[in-house]
């Protein structure tokens, strides 16, 4: 237990966690009513993908900025500022919501502003984590903050789905509103060493570029941010049909979509502690093609199924898998990365992870729309297969550039000579 949590020994972090645990709850119920409100106002798959592009496709054209943000300014200021806006806008919408002023086009709103914030949000958040546990604890940090977005994961939808079908949508955002208070406080109580920053005259285009031009020549780190990707856009857009599974398919109504979405969470949280108790950087790069294939043969299944609790039971392989994969990536990738590229890189992680994902939620809506949502679920189950056989095909050859990023960055730990013979095989 004590390895599995060693990352709690600093200070910084476990005001970071507890603060962060209480405001992803409230971020998880606000994602589950958020989609309930345009299904319960629209009916629509098409409108429930184009919300949801309209929450992620800024981070897919922004997101270089944030890296570049987070590389030349305080992280740390940088996340206080962007948490307290998306409270800001939380705030706003439970307005609306509870005063029954609010219409689709103010979600879309809303969504776009949170995506936006979000972009300048994960590559500085990413990038903190490293200063408040240093390298040494930084994968069991990763994990543990998987941990605490996946147990936030099964709680939230769990209330959201109660709450909504008693008193609503509008006090879920209120609650999520509110749940900002904690995170944002944490980080005002840090004690934090002043990071020296990178001066430079060098301009913001030029510096992307240079992050840009490091991923594309990183063979390791342009695959695992390759099949990032891939799985966001065809895999990911499962959450986007959730409303249409749990009403039309599943007959659970707004509950029954808060089960669905906590059982994947159980699955991720299952997946984060494994993780966390993992010492060494070994076998993960096998973990993220074997992941990829569980992904994608879990929402196959899935997308079958018409027995409710079969269908909960299923989503629990499901999330561990792409909790799996998208932790091991992200370990390895921060493991692999110069400090000073830190932030760049995470925008480009946060393009494959999040700004990859509502253009599959676009495509994956209208295609639901023509051929159903269990043949959408079936298709992009079947390209995570192949895209995971392909990744798991070309992996051998990355392993020896893979132990030489690893050991200059002096983040594999143990003895370099001994984990050259053995890392990612």
């Amino acid at each position: 237990m004590a390895s599995t949590f060693r990352a709690l020994r600093h200070r910084n972090y476990q005001l970071f966690f507890s603060g962060q645990l209480v405001s992803l709850i409230g971020t998880w119920m606000q994602n589950v009513a958020q989609a309930w409100l345009v299904y319960r106002l629209t009916g629509s798959a098409v409108l429930l993908g184009s919300v949801a592009f309209a929450s992620q496709f800024p981070v897919f054209v922004v997101a270089p900025f944030g890296g570049v943000v987070a590389d030349r300014h305080n992280r740390h200021h940088i996340v206080v500022a962007t948490q307290t806006a998306s409270m800001i806008l939380a705030a706003i919408l439970a307005w609306l919501t509870l005063t029954s002023r609010v219409h689709v086009w103010h979600i879309f709103v809303m969504a776009t502003g949170l995506g936006v914030v979000n972009a300048f949000d994960i590559p500085a958040r990413q990038s903190f984590v490293v200063e408040m546990v240093g390298k040494e604890d930084l994968m069991n940090a990763i994990a543990l903050n998987s941990t605490m977005f996946n147990g936030a994961r099964v709680v939230g939808p769990a209330v959201a789905g109660i709450l909504v079908a008693r008193i609503g949508e509008g006090w879920c955002f209120m609650a999520n509103a509110l749940s900002y208070i904690a995170v944002i406080g944490g980080l005002l109580i840090m004690r934090l060493t002043p990071k020296p920053i990178e001066s430079t005259g060098t301009s913001p285009i030029q510096h992307i570029k240079e992050g840009f031009s490091w991923v594309r020549r990183t063979r390791p780190i342009r695959a695992l941010l390759l099949m990032l990707g891939l799985v966001s856009l065809v895999g990911m857009p499962y959450v986007v049909l959730m409303p249409i599974f749990a009403d039309r398919i599943l007959h659970g109504g707004a509950r029954g979509m808060g089960l669905l979405m906590g059982a994947t969470g159980i699955g991720a949280v299952m997946a984060a502690l494994t993780l966390a108790g993992k010492k060494g950087l070994k076998g993960l790069g096998r973990w993220v093609a074997i992941s990829s294939s569980g992904f994608g043969l879990s929402m196959i299944l899935f997308s079958q199924s018409r027995w409710f609790w079969l269908s909960f039971a299923l989503l629990i392989p499901l999330g561990f898998s792409m909790m799996i994969q998208m932790a091991s990536s992200n370990t390895l990738i921060q493991s692999m990365v110069p400090d000073r590229l830190r932030g760049r890189v995470m925008s480009v992680y946060s393009m494959m992870f999040m700004g990859m994902a509502p253009f599959g939620a676009l495509f994956a809506g209208v295609v639901a729309h023509k051929l159903g949502a269990p043949l959408t679920l079936t298709l992009g189950g079947l390209v995570c297969l192949v895209g995971s056989a392909t990744f798991g095909v070309y992996l051998p050859g990355l392993n020896s550039e893979t132990h030489q990023l690893i050991i200059a960055q002096e983040a594999a730990g143990g003895d370099p000579a001994q984990e050259m013979t053995a890392q990612l095989k």
